[in-house]
């Protein structure tokens, strides 16, 4: 590999000796088969080493032919694991069809996006990965094996979120629901004392929902609301809701940014897949000045993490960009966050300084600890294998998984022994 490959934020280097772009299949598994360490890369979107595999071989599937295969007796679209979700979603509402949820940005591939349970948001929609029924994967020998949730159960469940560990993902096959239209209203100035009040409220008032906050004071800044064209419930929209009020025109979600890359609010129609994330998929995001972090807990403690945050909000705001709150439902796969619970995820944007965000992040962490705190597997974290091993009852099954499927290793890289191999069991990977 010539010159530096960085990741989307340029706060990654990548550290692989080769990078791969194979145009076949009989090419990929021929590289994979003669490699000692491979991983594979999506669209770069990862904040931390999840990806790399340093002096190993790192291969991208964007070559690879992978068109989508619609199967309307089943409910299903069989993708290619490099497709991206804006590539993915204009084609299926031209034929009627959408996914149950989107992520904030439509230009993440399926495959990486699936591998690291990245989410939208919507009391009742589980992460994206929760849409998958079936995965075509390339093993260490070079072989592809199919793993189905009809036919693998358990075993399926322990592939779907996998961080690359367990083989390169070439083929993705997705439920799909009917097309349907939506429309999202942004408020703002949502007063604290109403969040508290109201919670359950707000977060159940349309099929997504996202609430922005700068932790500079006791209100939240924006919360857009995504409804389905016909969804019955009790909310309708107003000029005024809980003593926020109805923003008068488009916004982005970090104050005083242009909206003329966000997706179209102030209730006008459009398609689920130009209203689900909040950024439109005809604006191509640069590297940007920023880093991110999550962290996902059981949904019965949302009130009391709030007040926490809210209570170091002097450490935290100086350091942020902006931070967003949401809700996902539970699901059954192994190294999910919301494994069997349904869970609320807040997330950082923080400035680009990674000195001063790791010293905010020892702070959040420590705060969180009393909550069963996940973080999101793609971004900036510190917690260490002792307490990631205490919240995936799962991560014993997941090692035996990964040692059939790989057993030299050949999948894994320094993050991922690191946090799920750090005692050395089934692993024999340097670090």
């Amino acid at each position: 590999m010539t010159g530096r490959l960085l990741n989307w934020a340029g706060n990654i280097t990548y550290g692989a000796a080769r990078f791969h772009r194979p145009g076949s299949m009989e090419q990929l598994q021929e590289l994979v088969a003669g490699s000692d360490a491979v991983r594979a890369l999506g669209t770069r979107h990862s904040f931390n080493e999840i990806a790399d595999r340093p002096g190993g071989d790192l291969v991208s599937l964007e070559d690879l032919p992978g068109g989508p295969e619609l199967d309307p007796a089943r409910g299903t679209v069989t993708v290619g694991a490099g497709v991206r979700y804006g590539e993915l979603s204009r084609h299926l509402h031209g034929a009627g069809y959408a996914l149950h949820n989107l992520g904030s940005l439509p230009h993440i591939s399926v495959a990486g996006a699936c591998a690291t349970a990245t989410h939208g948001s919507g009391d009742a929609n589980g992460n994206l990965a929760t849409a998958v029924s079936g995965l075509e994967l390339v093993t260490a020998d070079g072989e592809v094996t199919f793993l189905s949730r009809d036919r693998d159960g358990d075993r399926f469940a322990g592939a779907v979120v996998a961080l690359g560990a367990l083989g390169v993902v070439t083929r993705v096959v997705l439920d799909v629901v009917p097309a349907f239209e939506m429309r999202q209203h942004v408020y703002e100035n949502l007063p604290w004392a109403r969040l508290e009040e109201h919670f359950e409220e707000i977060t159940s008032a349309g099929y997504s929902v996202s609430m922005f906050t700068g932790w500079n004071g006791p209100v939240i800044d924006q919360v857009w609301v995504k409804r389905r064209d016909g969804e019955p419930g009790p909310w309708e929209p107003a000029a005024r809701w809980l003593d926020a009020t109805a923003a008068p025109a488009d916004r982005h979600p970090l104050p005083g940014l242009s909206a003329v890359n966000c997706t179209a609010q102030l209730g006008v129609p459009g398609p689920w897949y130009d209203r689900l994330p909040h950024f439109r998929l005809d604006f191509t995001p640069s590297s940007g000045e920023e880093l991110q972090s999550e962290y996902l807990f059981p949904r019965r403690h949302a009130l009391a993490v709030l007040r926490a945050l809210d209570g170091v909000r002097d450490v935290v705001s100086p350091v942020l960009q902006v931070s967003e709150i949401r809700t996902v439902a539970a699901d059954e796969l192994w190294l999910s966050p919301s494994y069997r619970q349904d869970v609320v995820a807040v997330h950082f944007t923080w400035k680009k300084d990674w000195p001063a965000v790791r010293r905010v992040l020892t702070v959040i962490e420590d705060l969180l600890e009393p909550f069963e705190a996940r973080p999101h597997w793609g971004k900036l974290f510190l917690m260490g294998p002792e307490r990631l091993a205490s919240r995936y009852d799962r991560l014993p099954d997941f090692r035996r998984l990964a040692a059939d499927l790989d057993p030299t290793g050949k999948f894994r890289n320094p993050f991922v022994n690191d946090r799920l191999f750090a005692d050395g069991a089934t692993s024999s990977v340097s670090r």
